[in-house]
């Protein structure tokens, strides 16, 4: 499903470049600072992130969406797991976009008008702080947004809170490997970690090889790819990411 905000031009990617070189991020809070990040981008914002976020489609055709089930996505941006699901979002009872970004979750509610899915609501919230009943929610997915969370330990304690037991948690993102990675994991080498960590940090983003360890001790992993990709116009580059998908331990 494209929309106006969907295509790609060169004068989006502009746009979009700037905000992320050369326009300088402000705000008191987290919040603040995230709206202040995408605001100006937030309409180009999916275009440009197709051909640099590669996990997304990835670990949307890794989640299995149960009938009647209940789906959250934190950090849920302009909503584009929900147009990567298609067709299997409608066998869901609901559907919740959780985003910090009231222009993101505003593009969601333009994209997704054209699909008519009445399950589907929209929070301004924080995803270290769950509206959720604990274990009332089926699948939580997190899409490049855990190294965007300066608690992102919370994060992962509020979506475990809020899974049923069996329920299943879908993340994809950037990540460098710890110094000394376990033996069944990559290990990159101190350039990439420093230069990658340094160059994501210039715009909040956060990488943390300590993030794949705590998904893998909290979640019994059902799939885990370490993968490089592209960055538009940065044709020589590869940045690493990863696709994880856990079960909530029963007990």
């Amino acid at each position: 499903m494209s929309s106006p905000m969907d295509r790609h031009s060169f004068a989006g990617d502009l746009r979009v470049l700037w905000h992320l070189i050369g326009q300088p991020v402000r705000g008191a809070t987290h919040a603040e600072r995230l709206e202040s990040f995408y605001r100006g981008q937030a309409r180009s914002y999916d275009a440009f992130r197709s051909r640099l976020l590669h996990g997304r489609r990835r670990l949307m055709d890794s989640i299995e969406l149960p009938t009647g089930g209940v789906w959250v996505d934190l950090g849920a941006g302009t909503g584009e797991n929900i147009v990567l699901a298609a067709e299997r979002a409608r066998a869901l009872a609901a559907i919740h976009l959780v985003d910090l970004s009231p222009s993101l979750l505003r593009m969601a509610v333009e994209r997704l008008s054209a699909l008519m899915l009445d399950s589907v609501h929209m929070h301004v919230q924080d995803a270290t702080v769950s509206p959720f009943a604990p274990s009332s929610v089926d699948v939580v997915t997190m899409s490049y947004s855990l190294t965007m969370i300066p608690d992102w330990f919370e994060a992962i304690a509020a979506a475990e809170a809020m899974l049923k037991p069996g329920g299943i948690l879908g993340v994809t993102d950037f990540y460098v490997s710890r110094k000394y990675a376990c033996a069944e994991h990559r290990q990159h080498g101190w350039l990439r970690r420093a230069f990658w960590t340094h160059w994501f940090a210039t715009d909040n983003v956060y990488l943390n090889g300590d993030h794949i360890a705590m998904l893998h001790r909290r979640f019994e992993a059902r799939q885990f790819n370490e993968e490089v990709g592209r960055v538009p116009y940065l044709p020589v580059l590869r940045a690493p990411y990863y696709v994880f998908v856990g079960r909530k331990p029963m007990a």
